[in-house]
């Protein structure tokens, strides 16, 4: 069987590097388990100046600003004229609170996902970045996976998607469901790599540790025809993050977390037998979090489109809101 280089796939496709030019002053508002390794990445990112870390807790801010050398605050008005881009990192519940005055005067906005708490606060947000041209970008992180774009010129026309998504309980995000939390990555994925409407859902979840849903399985159906089984979990003894995509002829996985990629075709030769042709795919490993900022910090200094903006976390926040629903009817 023949390698996927056949297939014509390099290695994994990248956001590239940020060039050298005048820095951007960026902020990091929130300190928590993901806002550190914003500030961590920033504090070391070519095109970027990390100038203020914020959280409530003061003694995080401090222990992130003796890292990185930034400006710690409690209150991240104290920034508000004196930063080009930030970082908003903190619980949902407070995203629109806290991105709405950087948007509304032109700074960058990357808000962690899911992007707010409602459609009606994601469409705040989307209407003031409009409004001011500020750019706005989303935390989905596994779209900046090495492994997923290495996948994406080659899932064409999938018919069925599989996903596991399954993790260990958290001592965090235990504010929103396993919907908002785990399953909007991959629904951002799907809806992405679909490319077409979802016209069917079926849903189900389970409050096991806490009153929110913990395990989450949904069946989509899109007007392409294609079918996707999502499975997530926080309350698993076992970490696993794997997408399938089944095409004609073709057959693609996923595993997020190693980025490692698999494919398989079969090959139609005329007056031949049928050939299986695949194996691994090649992706350069890298840090999806790391290639998001720069994305964003690139997006930014060129007020050009992030890859994922706002209008993309606004579509999965609105497939999660849609499942969630379902969920609560059963």
């Amino acid at each position: 069987m023949r390698g996927l280089r056949s297939w014509g796939v390099p290695g994994a496709g990248s956001v590239g590097s940020v060039e050298a030019k005048a820095p951007l002053r960026a902020a990091v508002i929130g300190i928590g388990h993901l806002g550190r390794h914003h500030a961590r990445i920033l504090g070391g990112l070519d095109g970027a100046r990390l100038v203020g870390v914020v959280d409530t807790v003061k003694a995080r801010a401090d222990e992130a600003a003796q890292a990185t050398g930034a400006r710690a605050c409690t209150d991240f008005r104290e920034l508000l004229g004196e930063v080009d881009a930030v970082c908003v990192a903190v619980p949902t519940e407070l995203h629109r609170e806290v991105a709405m005055p950087f948007l509304e005067r032109g700074i960058a906005v990357l808000v962690e996902k899911p992007m707010a708490r409602t459609l009606a606060e994601a469409d705040e947000l989307l209407a003031a970045a409009a409004a001011s041209g500020a750019t706005l970008a989303v935390g989905q992180t596994e779209r900046y996976n090495p492994a997923v774009q290495a996948v994406l010129p080659l899932v064409t026309s999938p018919r069925f998607i599989e996903v596991h998504r399954l993790g260990v309980f958290p001592d965090r995000s235990l504010d929103i469901d396993v919907v908002f939390d785990l399953m909007i990555h991959d629904l951002d994925i799907v809806l992405a790599l679909v490319g077409s409407e979802v016209t069917g859902i079926e849903a189900v979840g389970v409050p096991v540790l806490t009153p929110k849903f913990d395990i989450a399985n949904a069946r989509l159906r899109f007007a392409s025809g294609c079918i996707a089984n999502i499975t997530a979990s926080r309350i698993s003894r076992d970490r696993v993050r794997k997408i399938r995509f089944f095409q004609p002829d073709a057959y693609l996985s996923i595993d997020y977390a190693a980025q490692e990629v698999e494919g398989w075709r079969l090959v139609r030769r005329e007056g031949a037998r049928p050939e299986i042709q695949g194996g691994p795919v090649p992706v350069q490993k890298d840090e999806p979090l790391r290639r998001e900022i720069e994305d964003f910090i690139r997006a930014a200094r060129d007020k050009r489109p992030p890859i994922v903006d706002g209008t993309a976390g606004r579509r999965a926040l609105e497939l999660a809101t849609r499942i969630a629903a379902k969920m609560e009817s059963v």
